[in-house]
């Protein structure tokens, strides 16, 4: 599908010094006219007002007086990156003013998702007197309700949709009692851009809390790199303030004074220069997540909160060590789930819901999402839980999860989530109506059904340059709801093919353009697949993304081929 939005790309060119392609660009992702000058260079005043987030005044308030007052406080987070973040943005900056304060992330296996009664009650037997939730307690209705019965002060922050009921066909939003709930998605709020992640509602509270108490916002802006780092590990999207946190965020990170994070980073082979949102997602952030999966989030927690070098190293190792065997427990899980749809003749559904006994709970949601690719089709992954069955869906464009699960509720024990990802457990006898209930009520045609690849320019090699791919960097960081670039070009002559990658399982392509040109493209896909495509064919239409290769100090343009046909 190309992309075919109009607009006057010359003049937009004209009016911002750009490439007419990169105009095109920006038109494609919605961004109005008069915005493209705060995408093209996002700045610290595109950052919306913490006051604006629901209750945010009021939090800061019963935070700042406990400070004063010595009051034990608690903050309770999530095993994930967003809450790995949100938790040392709150403890260390609760701790940096003075407050008397630890925090609790819960086990995954022996807690499950949020902050639970059990939770509450061994923070009143600890002497806590105030709790701070962050990236969960929206949907904690029974610990808010223990909390109340205990009279432990409580505030909520988080990120995820609030729970409604269908009250004369009117959705009516219920928030577990607490003395006060940040949460942007409140239909009574007033912040501009609700789509943020629970670090930066953490971090926006901090910046409230600063604020009252006199500290200079500069202090605050110290944990703009852990806002960015779970802005993108959590996926949200990179539009609006999100960008420019994104932005700044890794430029700052770039030279971390955060001795466990300079660690990592390190570890991981990753050049400081060249830092982007893909290491985010696919370097680092599968390091924190891994913790929470196959240990306990801590591990990630006390690598942030680690000020001895050679400590953090040993940290960092440990942490690439999980992720390392998360993969391959990954791979095993993979192969398991596939069984199970064949066996069962699941693929003929249109929502998978796939229960896989023995799969690591942690797993199921990298697992889902990677059926989710193979097969296009909004997938929950299931597996035995301690007491019942876990499990984790990843959805598809056109398909809301959490809605879709509030209407199925019935069938569930606990749920919640986002448009695109969502938690649940059940009862195992449930499994089979639950999986019916998602069917019948799927309302999926064949077209939403069918993966698509946006085209954003049909541009021949031949147009590519120097200066165009460096006007490219401009558009970075990509990720949700701001995609790489995608362009294509057709009549390809492959003129030479290599064997490249550590088991020669890649392939480098000499390709030939009409004018006689030459240039490099590089395929990460399938090479043995593509070895035998380009026997009975010699010429290729391809979608890429355009870079530059350096050679012993010589540069030189190349593509990285995404598609071919």
């Amino acid at each position: 599908m190309v992309r075919a939005k109009r607009a006057d790309f010359n003049q937009i060119a004209k009016t911002y010094g750009i490439d007419p392609v990169i105009a095109r660009i920006m038109v494609n992702r919605g961004v109005p006219q008069e915005e493209m000058g705060n995408y093209l260079r996002p700045s610290i005043d595109q950052l919306h007002e913490g006051t604006l987030l629901p209750d945010a005044t009021k939090a800061a308030a019963i935070i700042r007086e406990a400070i004063a007052n010595g009051k034990q406080i608690r903050v309770i987070g999530d095993y994930d990156i967003d809450g790995i973040c949100s938790t040392y943005i709150l403890t260390e900056g609760i701790r940096r003013r003075g407050g008397v304060v630890d925090y609790a992330i819960p086990h995954r296996i022996e807690d499950g998702y949020g902050v639970n009664p059990q939770m509450i009650r061994q923070a009143v037997d600890d002497g806590v007197e105030l709790v701070i939730t962050c990236d969960n307690g929206i949907s904690a209705f029974e610990a808010m309700e223990e909390a109340k019965q205990l009279g432990l002060a409580v505030i909520i922050t988080d990120h995820h949709q609030l729970h409604y009921e269908e009250v004369d066909g009117e959705r009516q939003y219920v928030m577990p009692p607490a003395l006060a709930v940040v949460n942007p998605h409140r239909p009574d709020s007033t912040y501009p851009y609700p789509q943020i992640c629970g670090a930066v509602v953490a971090w926006k509270l901090i910046f409230v809390l600063y604020a009252q108490m006199g500290i200079d916002a500069q202090e605050a802006m110290e944990f703009l790199e852990e806002a960015a780092f779970a802005t993108v590990g959590d996926i949200m999207p990179l539009q609006d303030e999100n960008r420019a946190i994104v932005k700044l965020g890794l430029e700052q990170m770039a030279g971390t004074r955060n001795v466990g994070l300079h660690a990592l980073i390190q570890r991981s082979g990753i050049d400081p220069a060249t830092l982007s949102a893909y290491h985010i997602g696919f370097v680092l952030g599968p390091c924190f997540n891994a913790t929470g999966r196959l240990d306990t989030a801590d591990l990630a927690l006390e690598l942030l909160r680690e000020t001895d070098a050679k400590a953090a190293i040993r940290r960092a190792e440990e942490l690439i060590r999980l992720n390392e065997e998360r993969k391959q427990m990954t791979e095993d899980g993979l192969a398991m789930a596939l069984d199970v749809i064949e066996a069962e003749h699941l693929a003929e559904d249109d929502v998978l819901v796939v229960y896989v006994p023995s799969l690591h709970e942690s797993l199921n949601g990298i697992v889902a999402g990677r059926l989710k690719e193979r097969f296009y089709r909004p997938t929950f992954v299931l597996s035995d839980g301690a007491e019942c069955v876990k499990g984790s869906g990843r959805s598809i464009e056109g398909y809301v999860m959490n809605e879709k699960l509030e209407a199925c509720s019935q069938y569930l024990l606990y749920y919640g989530g986002h448009p695109m990802a969502a938690g649940l457990s059940m009862k195992k006898e449930e499994i089979a109506a639950f999986r019916a209930a998602l069917n019948a009520d799927a309302n999926l045609d064949e077209a939403t059904l069918t993966p698509k690849i946006y085209i954003d320019v049909p541009m021949p090699l031949s147009y590519i340059s120097m200066n165009l791919v460096h006007q490219l960097d401009a558009l970075e960081p990509f990720g949700n709801a701001n995609e790489k670039p995608c362009f294509a070009d057709k009549n390809l002559v492959v003129e030479r093919v290599y064997p490249i990658g550590k088991e020669k399982q890649y392939r480098k392509l000499s390709l030939r353009m009409d004018n006689g040109r030459r240039m490099d493209g590089l395929y990460f896909g399938d090479g043995a697949e593509l070895d035998a495509f380009l026997q009975d064919h010699d010429r290729l239409m391809i979608t890429y993304y355009p870079s530059i290769n350096v050679f012993r100090d010589t540069e030189s343009l190349q593509v990285t081929i995404t598609h071919y046909q």
